[in-house]
């Protein structure tokens, strides 16, 4: 079975008619999977808009407007706060190479090509300009601001869960407050995740660093600038031997000592062990991102194919990825079941194919 999944780039300087449109869209997928998951029994709308207020008061006149765009509803505001939301799982390898004139980030995005947005979005919500790729309709997985500072993350490899925020929305803070890794770092460590994750953190300076961020707050910057999904406290990773973590974590660790060219560690990401390949196993490498701090510009990579963005010169586009077909995987068929969709990925079970097809994805 092939699959595909449609990449958009769009600029909106401010929430308007653009973000709208894509709520509108997102939206029954993603209720489904809060409802499903226990967000109702969350914290109440007052409770997520006072920790937005407490830890991130920069961004609060972006998520009233979000609301305001999204209907005005009190699980509209919830859900957009990621104020203790539900669970969630991910992939994804990450690494940054340096050199005396040259620094650069790169991620590859692993999980299944039917949940990811597949939206590369460029604001100015706060004044400062953003690019990336976003999550949970306005947090990012990976970006870089006007400034050059480029972020991204990697799943922790637990499900433990702890008061906190959704880690796409920290990274939007990140990029919207701060222009350097110092910066970043205390803001990290300032503001509490609600799930462990490992992220990668560079700047135009030539500045890095890998930090590990725990459920519940605390932050631990890492020896080493790579990330893959187990963290170093003792801990077992839930799905180390599926995620392969540890192998793609060591084959980073041998690039980065052999002194690997910034310009080249890209190429490293887009073959294996990096590159997963099994996408109707739910793991898949969607894309690989490359941030350049010093040029504000990123590009993504795919087989044979790239689309190149700059803060500077920013277009608007789309863009049709086809991914590996697998003889074992499954047929889709039947209707969608949002509920089945997210409590499966939440979970971090192999979703049943047979009951539901994905809304953003083109079956073949």
């Amino acid at each position: 079975m092939a699959h595909s999944l449609t990449f958009d780039a769009i600029s909106e300087a401010t929430p308007g008619p653009k973000w709208t449109a894509r709520w509108q869209r997102s939206w029954p997928a993603y209720e489904a999977w809060f409802v499903g998951r226990g967000g109702d029994t969350g914290p109440d709308r007052a409770a997520c808009e006072a920790a937005l207020r407490e830890y991130m008061p920069e961004l609060v006149p972006v998520h009233a407007q979000l609301t305001k765009l999204a209907g005005g509803s009190d699980r509209a505001a919830r859900f957009l706060s990621t104020w203790c939301p539900p669970s969630y799982l991910g992939g994804c390898s990450l690494a940054v190479a340096t050199s005396k004139d040259d620094i650069r980030l790169v991620r590859n995005y692993d999980l299944s090509p039917d949940l990811n947005e597949g939206l590369l979005l460029h604001t100015a919500w706060t004044g400062r300009r953003v690019m990336g790729m976003v999550e949970f309709l306005w947090g990012l997985s990976d970006g870089i601001n006007d400034a050059g500072l480029s972020i991204a993350l990697a799943y922790g490899g637990r499900q433990e869960t702890g008061r906190g925020f959704g880690i796409t929305t920290i990274l939007r803070y990140v990029l919207e407050t701060c222009e350097t890794v110092p910066q970043a770092l205390r803001a990290l460590q300032r503001v509490p995740s609600h799930m462990p994750y490992n992220v990668v953190v560079a700047d135009a300076s030539g500045a890095a660093a890998s930090v590990e961020i725990y459920a519940g707050g605390g932050a631990k910057v890492q020896p080493r600038l790579v990330a893959t999904n187990h963290q170093t406290d003792g801990s077992a990773p839930d799905r180390g031997a599926f995620t392969r973590t540890f192998e793609r974590s060591d084959h980073l660790d041998g690039v980065l000592s052999e002194g690997a060219v910034p310009s080249s560690l890209v190429g490293q990401f887009t073959k294996a062990p990096l590159k997963q390949d099994r996408y109707g196993e739910g793991f898949g490498t969607l894309f690989t991102a490359e941030y350049e701090p010093l040029h504000r510009r990123m590009t993504l990579h795919w087989d044979g194919d790239v689309w190149a963005q700059s803060l500077d010169a920013f277009e608007e586009g789309s863009k049709v990825v086809r991914y590996g077909s697998s003889t074992s995987a499954p047929q889709y068929s039947g209707d969608v079941d949002w509920v089945k969709v997210g409590m499966d990925y939440a979970a971090g079970h192999q979703p049943d194919w047979r009951s539901f097809v994905p809304w953003w994805v083109d079956v073949a």
